[in-house]
């Protein structure tokens, strides 16, 4: 199987003094800075997911802002693919599926941001699409939730969700346990 690292919204926005800070955000994107050096020391290809807001009301990854920009730890460079997206799930409406095709490309290997919202959504839509996916526990992060008046922590969204997709959607494992596979 031909594998690819997808890379979902690391985007400033997610972080300190962005406008939708999530928790363990730096870790996850440190975690996933070790993950990404890893695959461009084996010439893996790389594909940045960028989401870029449509709705005026957006108050996160507005267009043209310094929030909507990928994050500095996992800068793309020129080689590596840079997607843009307006929706929870990387495949509605962009160029994903056509770029995995004609790569040939089986297997994905996931980090991201919303854990809850765009990796969840992604990731279920690659497994439908028929691709393999493993997502890097510690390289996501989420938020806090409501539900009926109650918050709900974000360790706890965080582990609902990849609970949920290793049911049946992708294989969850850490950062450090997917590197002891590569060896």
């Amino acid at each position: 199987m031909k594998k690819a690292l997808l890379l979902i919204d690391i985007q400033n926005d997610y972080f300190e003094n962005g406008t939708m800070r999530l928790v363990g955000s730096e870790e996850a994107a440190q975690k996933t800075k070790g993950i990404l050096q890893t695959f461009r020391e084996q010439q893996l290809p790389i594909i940045h997911i960028q989401h870029i807001a449509l709705s005026p009301e957006a108050t996160f990854f507005k267009t043209n802002t310094p929030g909507a920009e990928i994050y500095k730890e996992v800068t793309p460079l020129a080689t590596e693919t840079v997607i843009t997206k307006h929706y929870p799930n990387s495949f509605r409406e962009t160029t994903l599926l056509e770029y995995l095709q004609e790569n040939n490309i089986s297997e994905l290997v996931i980090c991201g941001m919303m854990t809850h919202m765009c990796v969840d959504a992604t990731v279920r839509a690659a497994k439908d699409f028929g691709f393999h996916c493993e997502v890097l526990s510690d390289c996501c992060a989420t938020k806090d939730l409501e539900l009926n008046g109650e918050t709900i922590n974000a360790t706890a969204v965080h582990h609902s969700f990849l609970a949920a997709l290793s049911f049946f959607y992708a294989k969850v494992t850490t950062a450090a346990d997917y590197l002891k596979t590569l060896q």
